[in-house]
């Protein structure tokens, strides 16, 4: 690398927004994620900060601790992307939806431009400050009624885990979290580098379904077989015709108790879990192989281009060529 090209580099700055009654763990999910991705030159390419609506000091959080922030609300303004996790004391703006005097004044030197994003009942912050109106938005399932009824002008989706906007971004409880900023990872440096922190972190790379497979489901006996083998057999042939008796051999099960295990353990059946795994298969080999749509549609199991293309603008709403060029063209800034 020429001199001139390492003096221009310049890692995305994540600003994490920590106010009273925050909850450590949301707290620690930006800084988790986006502290871990590194170029081939093994640079950062994120530099992840906290600060606070007030000058440097402690912050209070939901547990018996508080934290101290190093940083007042000036680097608001420094901000490529603005992270807002969940508080318990928002006091003012969860009861009547409106900024507090210190809140305003500290987005109001946000930079227009800056990606915004929220996690759980973060998006409060970002809807009382207008970010939100007319646009679609989420938070966890147990508050979105109250928050539509609140917001009656955002477009209030309780199901899903997260939604990208663009340039705002929010995302529903606790782990969504996780799922909001590997998103926002894989968005900027492709599924490779997303991939790799979520191995590090050891969590799935990408969760599909939506938040309604969350809200109640009994956790099945761990004294009672499993379908992990299943899974795992599948994996490694998903360019092959599988059939739900073939899934149910693998762990020496009647098809009809299988079928109940598996939906008990994955939220969803053995056909919608084979389908979210080959279009995972295929959205790997569209950004890091030059395959034709073709062969990529045979290698990730799903036969033929038409039935591939039909089953990623479901689930992901564009093309297989269209998603190839998204993610080849490194379309977001570092």
């Amino acid at each position: 690398m020429s001199a001139v090209a390492a003096s221009e580099f310049r890692p995305h700055r994540v600003v994490v927004l920590a106010l009273d009654g925050l909850l450590p763990f949301e707290l620690g999910i930006p800084h988790r994620i986006f502290g871990r991705p590194k170029d081939a030159e093994g640079r950062l390419l994120y530099e992840v900060v906290t600060c606070s609506v007030r000058p440097p000091g402690p912050v209070r959080t939901d547990a018996d601790f508080t934290i101290h922030v190093e940083h007042g609300p000036e680097v608001l303004a420094t901000a490529d992307t603005i992270v807002v996790p969940a508080s318990y004391e928002l006091g003012p703006l969860f009861d009547e939806g409106v900024l507090t005097e210190e809140l305003a004044a500290a987005l109001a030197l946000v930079r227009p431009g800056t990606r915004l994003a929220s996690i759980c009942t973060g998006v409060y912050v970002l809807a009382a400050a207008g970010y939100l109106d007319g646009r679609p938005a989420t938070t966890h399932w147990a508050d979105a009624e109250r928050f539509q009824r609140m917001f009656p002008r955002i477009k209030v989706d309780a199901d899903v885990l997260f939604i990208d906007d663009g340039d705002v971004l929010t995302s529903a409880g606790v782990a969504a979290g996780i799922d909001l900023c590997l998103h926002m990872v894989r968005r900027d440096h492709g599924t490779a580098v997303a991939n790799e922190v979520a191995r590090r972190t050891v969590v799935p790379p990408h969760r599909d379904g939506g938040q309604a497979q969350y809200i109640h489901r009994p956790v099945p006996d761990p004294q009672l077989a499993t379908t992990t083998a299943a899974r795992a057999w599948a994996l490694g042939r998903l360019h092959e015709p599988i059939q739900l008796r073939d899934l149910a051999e693998q762990e020496a099960m009647s098809v009809r108790t299988f079928t109940r295990r598996f939906r008990e353990e994955a939220g969803v059946s053995p056909g919608q879990w084979l389908t979210q795994q080959r279009v995972e298969r295929a959205r790997h080999l569209l950004e890091s192989t030059d395959l034709s749509v073709d062969q990529v549609a045979r290698d990730a199991g799903f036969g033929t281009a038409q039935s591939m293309r039909q089953h990623l603008q479901q689930a992901l709403g564009v093309t297989p060529t269209a998603y190839r060029r998204t993610f080849r063209s490194g379309s977001c800034r570092p």
